[in-house]
């Protein structure tokens, strides 16, 4: 038996096409069947890489008397929360306002018109984990309707009055004091031994930790930066990073970053390059570089698409089990690696016993008790990789996401700075232009595309990411004309997404079929669009001059600030936008090409991480708006200016005098913080 679903290109979708169940895929003619037969809809949000959703499926979607009833019942409707993140974010929130803690699958029931009145994640198809069985909950929710029409429209009022509502009142004044006072917060929480936040499950939190570098550049604190360092180190020695394949799973089970939840996802990958490009900078550590290095490498043997596009994840099972194609037991290293299994077990945590589960989740926690020779560990890893590619892999949801891709164009770019690596560059400009050519339609971007399908219009996050992703590949090249592309991207999200406050609804003026317009400022596993579009239009500024798209990011600080105080993890990318804001700082060379410049944009790059460089031969692209505009060459030589809000210093044309106004600027703080 197939259902409607197997028209749909989305793999979520198509793994639940030959199930039992009457599946609809999210759409008008779902909602006029559930209105024309007066059912209700059973709408079930999931993603491929999901292993609570393949389990869920496996109980109860395959079932054949589950089914039954859920087609007796219900109209039942399946979304990708990947594909239409508008959905899921809508109906994400209304279930956490019923109480429910959020997660995948999402369980949500709705009056035919699409308006929800219950919900949980996953219901077990038998009583268990001190959850009722599904087919109980789900004669349950049909006698409600029945039984109890008022309670049922009490809660279908009181959740639409909390999908209506806005969570961004309160005006931010422009000034450090509560930024300082958020991320001192943020700095308390952080865990002292293991990095990330204290607790567990640990997920990598980047929009955090981007917040971090930028307070470390900002305020001088060595806390900023020994805590990222710290988080960073720890997740390139912990199991969530795969020590064989390269790439990050998506989060840690327990508080040491041993044991993953397996499914590696885009976004976090792409965070996670830019980060630790960062740190690499800053730091020189040859762990750092090796962890980019490799990671790059798994993008582009697992990841790659022929349009030159990313896929969107991995899945978190094969053969139906969690992790097992990354998981050893000892036995098996000792068949692959022979004589050599003692050395690369010493190393890599590997055990009779095993870690988790009775198998090893390869990771080096702990400091090796013997001499390490890394270019022979790397052989042994290749061994084992070449012996897991023979085993059942696991699948690839190779849908192109525009947001996600950004992410991933903007993390290759900063890494390709950082190690100097022009065929990374290369990688970056060929993912975007494939974006651009496979989802740019009219001025702006579809959010998914697989099997010649484009779902179309885009989300705001898709824009505002692009828009980054862009500007992160002019500070790779200089080119111009990637200054206009990310100009085109704000401007897009301008005329279809902005509301009257100068926030951004995340569906477009003109997407169909949603019972609100989502709207939201605050950070999941990736930025915010707000935030992303406040640090675009900053820097943007910084490289032209135009005052509209600094008018554009403070209009959006102003509006949403007040939210700051209250949810300090989820504003982390507006407050790292806000830094930039608050410094205005940018180094601006000027000069003809050649090893002199070169010179001084090395200094800026690391003397001033939180600068924004501007080189061209001439500062006329600027234009007027800009302190910079004018500033020539000296005597025919390079020269450099570090410019803050209106002013910029006199000019220098060697590293040794560029590094002198950063201990200018480094006397003046220590007199601002002794004041």
């Amino acid at each position: 038996m197939t259902n409607r679903l197997r028209d749909e290109t989305s793999p979520y979708l198509l793994q639940h096409a030959d199930n039992p169940v009457d599946w609809w895929p999210w759409g008008p003619e779902a909602l006029a069947h559930a209105s024309e037969t007066g059912k209700p809809i059973l709408l079930s949000v999931g993603y491929a890489a999901c292993h609570w959703c393949h389990v869920m499926a496996h109980e109860s979607f395959e079932d054949d008397e589950i089914a039954a009833l859920m087609n007796r019942l219900f109209v039942n409707v399946k979304v990708d929360r990947e594909e239409r993140p508008d959905i899921d974010q809508i109906y994400m929130s209304a279930l956490q306002a019923l109480g429910v803690h959020g997660g995948w699958p999402m369980t949500m029931f709705l009056t035919p018109d699409g308006v929800p009145f219950w919900g949980g994640t996953y219901f077990p198809k038998t009583s268990r984990y001190g959850q009722p069985a599904f087919a109980d909950i789900l004669n349950g929710v049909a006698a409600s309707l029945a039984q109890r029409p008022d309670q049922v429209a009490e809660n279908r009022k009181a959740l639409m009055a909390h999908l209506s509502r806005r969570d961004d009142k309160g005006p931010l004044g422009l000034d450090g004091s509560v930024l300082d006072l958020a991320t001192d917060k943020l700095l308390s929480i952080m865990d002292p031994i293991n990095g990330g936040f204290r607790g567990a499950p640990k997920f990598p939190q980047a929009p955090v930790l981007d917040l971090m570098l930028r307070s470390f550049a900002r305020r001088r604190d060595p806390g900023f930066l020994d805590t990222v360092l710290l988080t960073l180190e720890r997740i390139a020695n912990g199991g969530i990073y795969d020590h064989l394949g390269g790439g990050f799973s998506r989060y840690s089970v327990d508080d040491r970053w041993l044991v993953p939840h397996f499914e590696k996802m885009l976004y976090d990958n792409g965070q996670l390059l830019g980060l630790f490009a960062r740190a690499y900078a800053a730091t020189g550590s040859s762990l750092f570089r090796r962890r980019i290095e490799e990671t790059v490498t798994w993008l582009g043997r697992e990841m790659l698409l022929p349009e030159g596009a990313f896929a969107a994840s991995l899945d978190a099972d094969t053969e139906g089990e969690e992790g097992r194609v990354y998981v050893w037991s000892r036995a098996e290293i000792v068949t692959e690696l022979g004589p050599q299994a003692d050395q690369f077990a010493a190393v890599y945590d590997v055990t009779e016993a095993g870690n988790w589960e009775g198998v090893n989740v390869l990771n080096r926690l702990q400091p090796s008790t013997i001499p390490v020779d890394e270019d022979q560990l790397a052989r042994l890893r290749m061994a084992l990789l070449t012996a897991r590619m023979r085993r059942v892999q696991p699948g690839r949801d190779d849908k192109i996401l525009a947001d996600w891709n950004a992410l991933a164009i903007s993390g290759l770019a900063i890494a390709a700075i950082a190690l100097r690596r022009d065929d990374w560059l290369d990688l970056a400009i060929t993912a975007y232009r494939g974006i651009t050519a496979t989802m740019a339609r009219d001025g702006r971007l579809g959010h998914s595309a697989r099997g010649g399908r484009l779902v179309f219009p885009g989300m705001a996050t898709d824009h505002a990411a692009m828009a980054v992703a862009a500007l992160d590949l002019h500070q790779a090249t200089f080119d111009p004309l990637w200054l206009e592309e990310a100009a085109r991207w704000l401007d897009a999200l301008d005329r279809h997404h902005r509301d009257e406050n100068g926030l951004y609804f995340m569906s477009a003026d003109d997407a169909p079929g949603l019972i609100v317009r989502p709207r939201s400022i605050l950070d999941e596993a990736t930025p915010n669009a707000n935030g992303l579009a406040a640090d675009a239009s900053v820097r943007l500024h910084l490289l032209t001059g135009e005052a509209r798209h600094l008018d554009r990011a403070d209009a959006i600080f102003t509006a949403c600030g007040g939210a700051v105080a209250r949810n300090v993890v989820g504003t982390a990318s507006l407050m790292a936008a806000f830094t930039r804001r608050l410094d205005l700082a940018s180094v601006v060379i000027v000069g003809e090409a050649g090893p002199d410049r070169e010179a001084l944009l090395t200094t800026a790059r690391t003397l001033f991480p939180e600068a924004v460089p501007f080189v061209a031969e001439s500062t006329e692209a600027l234009g007027a708006g800009h302190p910079a505009h004018g500033k020539t060459a000296i005597d025919g030589r390079p020269a450099a200016y570090l410019c803050r809000s209106s002013t910029c210093s006199l000019p220098v044309t060697t590293p040794e005098d560029l590094a002198a106004l950063d201990e200018g600027q480094a006397a003046e703080d220590a007199i601002d913080d002794a004041s």
